[in-house]
């Protein structure tokens, strides 16, 4: 295909991540989106504890209990702006991420995926502190994020305090595209900055269709809404001498973050967020090779692998990988190289994800999320390709902090058990350790957090009827080393020595005192930190 068509695809697609602390109503506001780009009839978020179904991206039992996401899903559809009269419609591809801080490394491994962010915050909670590690995550990576203060329609903190709030704690100067009409808990709709005028929502039963919006001018707005459009007319001018006007200059360099006011429950604005998407986060570009050399989004296909998952579709046990496309066109059927092995890989399997739902592939160009089915090769951080070679950098491993051995509960469910174990570690839901001392038999789970260990036994037992019993390790901490090192090391009290799958070799200590004594008498052994899950 010519490089024309591929540049003209490429302008049509954004494709972005939700960021957020849990509870601000991420998986929420997924299926806002969704359901305003019409690709679901109803919102699955209902008012009322008893009367709440799951999300469509939250499809793990666990998370269907829970109500929280620990798995990241991919969701695409195709969106076109009632403001617009074009007849080509927008192609969205949002990747939604777990919220607990336990999953923040799978969240990191959807970060390496997207071009843009949106930040999620509770208008009543303000920043809280998995959102920061994210949003530091995103500078680190130059996205540029939008940020949304959702829950409008509830009791929270007035507009300015939030603004604050952000500039100081993390130096991002939010520029309010509108200002919300009526305080948090009596959202009444938006002053549009650019325009002057006012859109008001009405609430539909349980928020589950989309909110009808009747525009208003300022006049209009000021006999209907009284003080309290006065109120956000005051505080859009405030904002307009303090030069808090949207620059897209300035947001693309990551300096200022375009702000919008929603309640996902309602879907109040939440057409507003995917408008600005549209408008202002950036297109799908270009990534750098492990050789400093960037592949352009019209060169030949390329395409990283971000996530590898099973057990999504108990009818058919298969696993799929997740890639990223980052350039040229994909056409199923196509075989392409994987850059790890250098083996061919054959891509007759290829889909798009809707939650659980599934659809074949035959195109798809840079910024799409395509899922490649029983790639058992794959692993997150591999590359695919078309000749001529490339291989992007690797996705690092975080530095786990919590330590557990695994066991089967009966020997002969021990084949289903190690297969079960390989398919946890190939898909990064936890880091498996071995040495010779423990065996196959009581391997070693590394993680972030503690609640992914219950992802593991609670995935061994629906997808492989396997009872485990988990017990945690005495160790809170790892370093990489190296074979010359692990000898000394072993014979260390409070030390243990694993060899991870992908070849590291991690030496774990009890606690950060017995680390900072070796380090001190045996200064000549490699002992190196790892990726920090804040960094």
């Amino acid at each position: 295909m010519s490089s024309e068509v591929i540049s003209r695809e490429v302008k049509r697609r954004r494709t972005f991540a939700i960021i957020s602390h849990p509870d601000a109503g991420k998986s929420t506001m997924t299926e806002a989106l969704a359901l305003h780009a019409r690709m679901i009839s109803e919102a699955g978020a209902v008012h009322g504890k008893g009367g709440r179904r799951s999300t469509v991206s939250d499809w793990m039992e666990m998370e269907k209990a829970r109500g929280i996401s620990v798995s990241s899903t991919a969701l695409q559809f195709s969106y076109s702006s009632p403001d617009t009269d074009t007849d080509v419609p927008n192609v969205i591809n949002l990747v939604d991420t777990p919220g607990h801080s336990d999953f923040s490394e799978d969240t990191y491994r959807v970060l390496t995926a997207v071009d843009a962010a949106v930040m999620l915050i509770d208008a009543a909670k303000g920043l809280e502190p998995q959102t920061l590690k994210l949003f530091q995550v995103c500078r680190h990576r130059g996205i540029p994020v939008i940020t949304v203060i959702n829950k409008w329609d509830r009791p929270g903190r007035t507009p300015l305090e939030l603004i604050d709030e952000i500039s100081e704690r993390i130096g991002l100067i939010p520029t309010p595209l509108y200002v919300p009409v009526g305080i948090a808990g009596d959202y009444r709709g938006l002053l549009d900055r650019r325009t002057g005028d006012y859109i008001h929502f009405e609430r539909t039963a349980g928020g589950a269709k989309i909110a009808p919006e009747e525009f208003l001018t300022a006049d209009q707005a000021a006999e209907r809404e009284g003080d309290v459009w006065s109120a956000a007319c005051e505080e859009s001018e405030l904002l307009a001498e303090l030069g808090q006007d949207h620059d897209q200059e300035m947001f693309l360099a990551g300096q200022t973050s375009p702000m919008i006011f929603t309640s996902a429950m309602l879907n109040f604005g939440v057409r507003q967020l995917l408008d600005a998407l549209v408008e202002f986060a950036p297109p799908p570009r270009g990534r750098e090779s492990i050789d400093g050399v960037e592949r352009s989004v019209t060169d030949p296909f390329s395409a990283v692998v971000f996530k590898v998952q099973a057990g999504m579709d108990s009818s058919h046990r298969d696993r799929l990988a997740y890639m990223r496309i980052v350039s040229g066109e994909f056409e199923r059927g196509m075989v392409v190289t994987h850059a790890q092995t250098g083996k061919p890989f054959a891509t007759k399997y290829a889909q798009a994800v809707f939650g659980r739902d599934r659809s074949t592939v035959d195109t798809a160009f840079p910024g799409d999320v395509v899922g490649l089915v029983n790639a058992m090769a794959l692993a997150p951080g591999d590359t695919l390709y078309i000749d001529p070679k490339v291989q992007y950098p690797p996705i690092p491993s975080f530095a786990p902090e919590h330590f557990s051995t695994l066991r089967v509960t009966t020997a002969d469910k021990y084949k289903q058990f190690r297969k079960a174990v390989d398919q946890m570690d190939a898909e990064g839901v936890v880091q498996v350790l071995r040495n010779d001392v423990r065996g196959d038999a009581s391997p070693v789970l590394a993680a972030v957090g503690p609640m992914q260990f219950e992802v593991v036994t609670a995935r061994m037992k629906a997808e492989f009827n396997v009872d485990t019993i988990i017990e945690p390790l005495g160790y809170s901490l790892a370093r990489r080393t190296d074979e010359q090192s692990a000898p000394e090391l072993n014979r260390q009290r409070g030390v243990e020595v694993f060899t991870r799958s992908d070849g590291a070799i991690l030496a774990l200590f009890s606690d950060k005192w017995r680390l900072q004594y070796i380090e001190k008498e045996h200064s000549d052994l490699l002992l190196e930190p790892l990726v920090a899950a804040a960094d």
